[in-house]
């Protein structure tokens, strides 16, 4: 995912942390063999001024479904493996 120029320095620690997330929740579904959904595109339209409803503050919001319902999947597919 490449960073935007106009992206304010104070999201680089959680764009780092929500990139390993993504990372994390696609390992594991890959080990077991599941596909999920692609996650949120990363935003391209920040401004970098601190807006009320960033575009950032929607994609870490759609992340943080993402990674509820990877979880999910991932769990089911795990549970379901050990019994299989």
């Amino acid at each position: 995912m490449a960073l935007v120029e106009s992206q304010p320095e104070a999201l680089l620690q959680p764009l780092s942390q929500a990139q390993a997330q993504i990372a994390l929740w696609t390992g594991r579904a890959a080990a077991l063999q599941l596909s999920l959904r692609p996650p949120p595109p990363q935003p391209s339209s920040c401004c970098g001024r601190g807006c009320n409803g960033c575009v950032w503050e929607g994609f870490f919001d759609a992340l943080q479904f993402w990674c509820e319902d990877a979880e999910q999947a991932v769990t089911e597919a795990a549970v379901a493996a050990l019994h299989a």
